[in-house]
């Protein structure tokens, strides 16, 4: 029994149209296991960086040796001991000359300590103290650098993985419509042109995938070298982006106040006031001596003949160079203090512009899924049922897809772009929502 060619044409278009629907309207299925590469969520990369990150690495190496300057800050200098030999040439005596103490004519020993004025020794140790709690702030702002770039580039990652799996699935789609165009058009129902636009968007199809290899390509490098690893090393396809935290932790005057206590570059300034703080006092305090005090005894022959005491002081007579000195001193303090204001400021406005970026984001994701996909949808079964009793042409078909496409890209664009505006919040944080 044969079939008659509109008929057939009938029947595969509308099976197409089911398979076509169920392609591009259907969430793409999260495939990966466990026992995936390195790559499938975000979490995993973060604590693989935490642990692997050559920047973070090299600031915490920083930090740790700050720390360990704030012990010889406040410690006294090592004593110094002095030999004198007297008459080592041993005029007037019989003997040769000699530098042996106990055959010379006299051998004095002195042994000097210095002795910083009061007060000095505590504020070079507030100052280094104040210098590691900035290189430490520092560090955590290099964290929050990297992760931020991190979970950015694992969402562009995510973003070229899921246009690739959509474009490919365009494609099979496509080529089953170049079937369907080819056996209608071997009926005399449409004409051969049908057939060769699906050749050509299939082609510009294989092009835009050829693109998004090297975009993965670009990214996983990125991804990697943010992991500390080889470029080439593998990576799998990210699963899923991170939720987003609820909107009420979203609140712009929780999230300054948040900053205000953890964001790093305010930190680091805050150590930098203290330390410039306790550096203008200690600059003040050399309008004070420092004294060295010795004790010597002296040897002659193999005895002790005698003792002395010593006392030695500078006298701060430079007064031009000490108010120059703690001029200086006033003016960086007050520069600190600036730059903390500046920001503090900074931190507000960046906090704002982000937090506004999000929930457009956020309300553009909303508009896509609950409006313009399922508006999509009703356009390309349209599109399809027309195509199928010969009321629309093969363009409008192609059209309907190619905007069902790119509203599946808008909105993962818009996942994209909030995910990116998060990072951003919590880099200005210094730690995660």
């Amino acid at each position: 029994m044969s079939h008659h060619p509109r008929c057939g044409g009938r029947l595969r278009a509308s099976v197409l149209g089911a398979a076509l629907a169920a392609c591009l309207l259907a969430p793409p299925a999260l495939a990966q296991s466990d026992g995936t590469p390195l790559g499938a969520d975000l979490a995993s990369l973060l604590d693989y960086a935490r642990r692997h990150n050559p920047a973070l690495a090299s600031a915490q190496g920083d930090a740790e040796a700050a720390a360990q300057r704030i012990g010889p800050a406040g410690a006294l200098p090592d004593p110094v001991l002095r030999v004198e030999l007297e008459n080592f040439s041993n005029t007037g005596n019989p003997r040769s000359a000699s530098l042996l103490p106990g055959r010379v004519g006299e051998t004095k020993y002195t042994l000097m300590q210095q002795l910083p004025a009061w007060g000095k020794r505590d504020l070079r140790r507030d100052v280094a103290t104040a210098d590691a709690r900035q290189v430490l702030a520092q560090a955590a702002g290099t964290w929050a650098e990297q992760a931020m770039q991190l979970r950015t580039a694992f969402a562009q990652y995510f973003l070229a993985a899921r246009t690739e799996r959509i474009t490919s699935e365009l494609l099979d789609l496509v080529a089953r419509l170049e079937q369907v165009a080819q056996s209608r058009y071997a009926g005399g129902l449409v004409p051969q042109a049908d057939a060769i636009r699906a050749q050509l968007e299939q082609t510009a199809l294989r092009s835009e995938l050829i693109a998004l290899a090297g975009e993965k390509r670009r990214l996983a490098a990125r991804i990697n070298a943010l992991l500390g690893r080889e470029a080439t090393a593998a990576l799998a396809e990210p699963r899923e982006l991170p939720a987003l935290p609820a909107s009420e932790r979203l609140r712009l005057a929780e999230l300054l106040r948040r900053a205000r206590a953890t964001n790093p570059t305010l930190q680091a300034e805050a150590a930098r006031i203290e330390s410039a703080r306790a550096g203008s006092e200690l600059v003040r305090r050399n309008r004070y001596p420092d004294f060295n005090v010795g004790l010597s005894p002296t040897q002659m022959g193999s005895r002790v003949s005698s003792w002395s005491l010593m006392l030695e002081m500078n006298i701060p007579l430079q007064q031009g160079t000490r108010r120059a000195q703690e001029a200086e001193a006033a003016a960086m303090l007050q520069a600190a203090r600036d730059r903390a204001r500046a920001a503090a400021d900074q931190a507000a406005a960046g906090l704002e512009e982000q937090l506004a970026g999000l929930q457009a984001a956020r309300r553009t994701e909303e508009l896509l899924r609950q409006q313009l996909l399922p508006q999509s949808e009703l356009v390309l079964q349209s599109a399809l049922g027309g195509y199928e009793n010969g009321r629309s042409d093969f363009t409008t078909l192609l059209q309907a897809q190619r905007d069902i496409r790119k509203a599946r890209l808008d909105l993962l664009k818009a996942r994209v772009e909030a995910q990116a505006r998060l990072a951003e919040i919590e880099r200005t944080l210094g730690e995660p929502l």
